[in-house]
């Protein structure tokens, strides 16, 4: 049986947890957080892994905006860069803007990616996110925005005017790709197939833990995405901590999956750092 088939045939939600495929998911190489992806056709290029800054991100606030401040997150993000973890995750909704451009002074500018997230939908609205946003952050960039966590499977013929800012933005230089972040497999169909998409931002994880529909459903959909041409970064890798126990198996689903092109955890001190520096690499190999 080929490799993929059986990985296709053995994932499926609890008979999956219970009987993890680690030989047909192991890597002959070990992968780490801070080797250099590029992410799909954007021409981005950055580290495997990206540093979140939304755990529980609701209301202008985050686990690590209420938890460790400008200082303590901007600390965070450099103590990653200086590990070779280039790759910024934060978004509008989570209020970490002004964190994550506290430590964007610290760096070049140019050797750091940011993810940034806008909840408008309106040509409008998002044309003034634009500008408010590189204010936050201290930049006159921006390398990916994405339409935050869309629901509607109608998105693309309902937030057109959102999609055309930020279609002008790329073409004016101020933003490097643009996509979305799906919350619905309705959204994630459509987003599957939708040329505006340069970059997805999907939940992805083996125990199917708030996703979108079940592994193998969104696997599907996945598949057809990357093969559209369209970056992957995969999101809840852990389930929103419901797979704290076999965070392992989550990392290697990852990685053995091979549909990913990067993915995002929400770390909130140095010893989660040290930790996933440790545990990814074993985890990308274990048979």
């Amino acid at each position: 049986m080929k490799r993929r088939t059986f990985i296709r045939n053995s994932l499926a939600g609890a008979a999956f947890l219970s009987a993890f495929p680690y030989e047909a998911l192991a890597l002959e190489k070990k992968l780490y957080p801070h080797d250099r992806v590029k992410l799909g056709n954007t021409g981005i290029e950055m580290s495997r892994m990206a540093m979140g800054t939304g755990t529980n991100g609701f209301g202008g606030a985050s686990n690590q905006t209420r938890q460790l401040g400008i200082k303590g997150v901007a600390d965070l993000l450099r103590a990653a860069y200086d590990e070779g973890i280039n790759f910024w995750e934060t978004a509008d909704q989570y209020g970490s803007h002004p964190h994550v451009g506290s430590a964007l002074k610290k760096v070049e500018r140019e050797k750091v990616v940011v993810l940034t997230k806008t909840n408008s939908s309106t040509y409008e609205d998002v044309k003034k996110d634009l500008d408010r946003f590189r204010q936050e952050l201290g930049t006159d960039y921006l390398d990916i925005i994405l339409l935050h966590a869309i629901t509607d499977p109608e998105w693309n013929t309902n937030m057109k005017g959102a999609m055309e800012a930020l279609a002008e933005a790329k073409e004016a230089g101020i933003l490097r790709a643009h996509g979305i972040s799906c919350h619905s497999i309705g959204a994630l169909e459509t987003a599957a197939d939708e040329p505006w998409v340069d970059v997805d931002l999907a939940r992805f994880n083996p125990g199917g833990a708030r996703m979108d529909a079940d592994v193998p459903t969104v696997r599907k959909v996945l598949t057809r995405m990357k093969s559209n041409g369209k970056a992957i970064i995969a999101m809840k890798v852990y389930g929103c901590g419901q797979l704290l126990d076999i965070k392992d198996e989550c990392l290697q689903f990852q990685t053995g999956e091979g549909l990913a092109d990067a993915f995002t955890l929400g770390l909130e001190s140095i010893e989660q750092l040290k930790d996933i520096q440790k545990r990814l690499p074993e985890a990308s190999v274990r048979a």
